[in-house]
């Protein structure tokens, strides 16, 4: 078992940090709320730290969950000045491929190693530890801390150097994205038409058409429920980064930089915190 610090309780972060405790691994969280860290300790057996410094003291790998680039950016450089040497930090932010090649090298110029790890899978799979994880970094540190990132994961992917793992993350939000509108756009022109989507899914869910997005979010969507995990604002920074990076590498993403401008819309109708399926809801504004 390993001694891990964890940084960030939000809604994904919190469960992550259970698992590792439920897993035997000795676990020190830290939060900037201290009403997050006295939550967390409610529920499992652990440390809680006041600063970022104490949680990642002799620490062999620390751990990463928050919200923007500025964020671990400003937690990365108080761990990494208090990390032991040969450590790992992980950073499970969803994040630009550039500040991960940024913490790699001032990792290795500390004597640590350093690992981009976003997850997919939303809140649901945190809570239940079923985590998709994709990762970058160098393939030694990589190893070393995949098998405790295992408590919360159900496939942990290596895709390359630093960076690997978020431009990996950035293919899954465009694909998301592009699928969540297909269904949105199918269950509207299903309803103007007079079908029955139940009947409808369950035609066409058993052939090429299905994804999980359909199997698990189509009837919430014609229900207009809209609080089923990953936020419409999440993903907006997310599509934000990935764009940023689209105009860096020459990638041409017209329809993922369409679906942006929908949840755009989303959010202006109110929806920052919808899931992102609420997609749909922009459709059905005039369908009476």
């Amino acid at each position: 078992m390993a001694k891990v610090a964890f940084l960030g309780l939000g809604v994904m972060g919190l469960p992550m940090a259970g698992h590792l405790a439920k897993a035997g691994h000795s676990v020190t969280v830290w939060n900037r709320t201290p009403a997050k860290r006295q939550a967390w300790l409610d529920l499992h057996a652990g440390e809680a730290a006041d600063t970022i410094e104490a949680a990642v003291q002799d620490c062999d790998a620390v751990f990463m969950c928050l919200g923007d680039d500025p964020d671990v950016r400003h937690v990365a450089i108080h761990a990494l000045g208090a990390m032991k040497e040969g450590a790992v930090l992980v950073d499970h932010t969803t994040a630009s491929a550039d500040l991960a090649r940024e913490l790699a090298e001032d990792s290795s110029a500390a004597g640590m190693g350093f690992v981009d790890a976003p997850v997919s899978g939303g809140q649901a799979g945190a809570v239940n530890g079923q985590l998709t994880i994709m990762c970058g970094g160098e393939r030694a540190h990589f190893d070393g801390v995949a098998p405790i990132m295992n408590a919360y994961a159900k496939a942990i992917t290596y895709a390359g150097p630093a960076g690997s793992g978020q431009l990996t993350k950035m293919v899954n939000q465009i694909c998301i994205a592009g699928v969540v509108q297909g269904l949105a756009e199918g269950l509207h022109f299903a309803q103007a038409a007079g079908l029955d989507p139940e009947t409808v899914i369950s035609a066409i869910s058993k052939g090429a058409a299905q994804s999980w997005q359909m199997e698990n979010r189509w009837k919430t969507m014609v229900e207009d429920e809209f609080d089923f995990g990953f936020a419409v604002d999440w993903m907006r920074k997310d599509l934000r980064i990935t764009l940023d990076e689209a105009r860096r590498n020459g990638a041409q993403l017209p329809l993922t930089a369409l679906v942006d401008q929908f949840y755009a819309d989303i959010q202006a109708m109110g929806g920052r915190r919808w899931d992102t399926s609420s997609l749909i809801a922009r459709l059905n504004i005039t369908k009476d």
